[in-house]
């Protein structure tokens, strides 16, 4: 008996909606990409994208403990001296708060191919409102 190995072609992707209003972004985070990965699926493959769809809504309505919103930097640089930039986690927020959640799910991916492909399943929005009624999203209920 072999050890089973999944297919791209025969893995079938669910779709998840996670409202985010209250929840803390890494205990968020980190459930979200188990789904992404795969992880909860009986026919898990590491090296293979078994993973679902999440659709987040109310990205802006997200929670951090402590004094994380003042004290949380997030960092992008240029690559030319003097290029560094930083901005809070409340600053983010503020302007894009979508972004607060992919970089969270993202720091908690593989960094590789299947990484980037993984990602392109998380569909963030700031509020209540999505384009993906479609699919017919199942609400996810995440363990705080």
């Amino acid at each position: 008996m072999g050890t089973y190995s999944a297919k791209e072609g025969s893995v079938e992707r669910a779709w998840w909606i996670v409202d985010l209003e209250g929840k803390t972004l890494g205990r968020v985070a980190s459930q979200i990409a188990s789904i992404l990965r795969g992880k909860h699926k009986p026919e898990f493959t590491p090296h293979v994208d078994t993973g679902d769809f999440v659709v987040c809504i109310n990205a802006e309505k997200v929670h951090l403990t402590g004094r994380k919103w003042s004290q949380k930097l997030y960092h992008r640089y240029s690559g030319f001296p003097g290029g560094l930039r930083s901005v809070s986690a409340e600053a983010l927020r503020d302007t894009r708060p979508e972004e607060l959640i992919r970089r969270a799910v993202h720091g908690m991916l593989p960094k590789n191919r299947l990484g980037r492909q993984l990602n392109t399943k998380l569909k963030v929005y700031v509020g209540p409102d999505h384009p993906h009624e479609a699919q017919q999203p199942q609400p996810l209920e995440i363990q705080t």
